[in-house]
């Protein structure tokens, strides 16, 4: 129910209050061991094996670094702000050292604030590694996965944590892998028009509040929150499961605002010109709908994605109408 989505924006306000809520500035969440334990251990099959003591400290680079150089002495370059994982050309390397030079390359490593370190291929680090990470209160973790895997879905977990963070008023849909986000005034009918789209088979990503995230720095994807996810209020009915009455599914996402037909001073008539908002620093696509008694407002929802997804395409009806126009005017003008 929670799957991300590229956006366009939907929504139902009055033209004079009209003003896109800005978002808050980019939050970027403190990001420690802990919380990449906790929320991450069960897909990358990690396992505390030492310095639980140190699960409080900070990863402040969102990728992972193999501490080969910095084993065998050379640190100039040492990438010590981001999670260490040790796979087998490490490990092998360590078992060729004595005990005394094992000591001392531990103890070097370990000077350094490194937030936590990683064996992967199952290895069991040795018991001078583990009494060293006790003392630096360095937590240690094994994990069955060969080391490039582990090392490509850190990387992808790092980066969602890592992500900057935002809450849009409105809910979200998805139409086809459009993600859509439909606000507007309070009683306006935006639950309606949601219900409206989930029974033409369409799902529901989140009601009232979507928190949005930026990937990448270019893909701004939506979700609920953990708390109200698969719920919606409904007004004279109250709370409703969407999931049990309806069923899972998908999403996806842009926004469109509903506006109250009277109070629109000037209806975009034949869509060439696009309007955009911002959501964390990208343009999102923005369709506003005039509101009136009669209009299947969940139809036109429908159809304005459908219009977004051919536009993303590289084609537009509307330019198209009007290139042949200009072309048959021309023709004529020639005559």
């Amino acid at each position: 129910m929670d799957r991300a989505v590229p956006l366009f924006v939907c929504g139902f306000t009055p033209w004079l209050q009209y003003s896109i809520t800005p978002f808050p500035l980019m939050q970027r969440d403190v990001v420690t061991v802990e919380r990449f334990y906790t929320e991450h251990s069960s897909e990358l099959e990690m396992k505390l094996v030492a310095g639980a003591g140190g699960l409080k400290r900070i990863i402040r680079e969102p990728t992972v670094n193999r501490p080969g150089l910095a084993l065998a002495g050379f640190t100039k370059y040492f990438a010590s702000k981001r999670v260490q994982v040790i796979g087998s050309a490490e490990s092998t390397f360590l078992k060729s050292l004595g005990k005394e030079e094992r000591e001392h390359r531990y103890a070097d490593l370990f000077s350094y604030k490194i937030p936590c370190v990683v064996f992967s291929r199952s290895i069991h680090p040795d018991r001078l590694f583990l009494k060293a990470a006790e003392r630096a209160d360095v937590p240690v973790f094994r994990c069955p996965l060969i080391t490039m895997k582990f090392i490509n879905l850190a990387t992808l977990a790092l980066e969602m944590l890592f992500a900057p963070r935002g809450t849009e008023m409105g809910s979200m849909a998805d139409i086809l892998g459009v993600g859509v986000i439909i606000r507007g005034e309070s009683g306006i009918g935006k639950s309606e028009c949601v219900l409206a789209l989930i029974e033409r088979g369409y799902s529901l990503v989140s009601d009232d509040v979507t928190k949005v995230t930026l990937v990448d720095g270019r893909e701004v994807i939506g979700t609920s929150a953990e708390l109200t996810r698969n719920h919606m209020e409904v007004r004279g009915i109250g709370i409703i499961n969407v999931a049990a009455m309806f069923g899972v599914k998908c999403i996806r996402a842009e926004v469109v605002t509903l506006k109250v037909w009277s109070e629109v001073q000037d209806v975009e008539r034949l869509g060439i010109e696009e309007q955009f908002v911002k959501i964390l620093g990208v343009e999102i696509p923005h369709i506003i709908i005039p509101v009136r008694p009669g209009r299947d407002l969940a139809r036109l929802i429908e159809v304005a994605a459908f219009q977004t997804k051919l536009k993303r395409s590289g084609y537009n009806p509307a330019k198209e109408l009007n290139d042949r126009l200009v072309a048959q005017m021309s023709r004529k003008m020639r005559l």
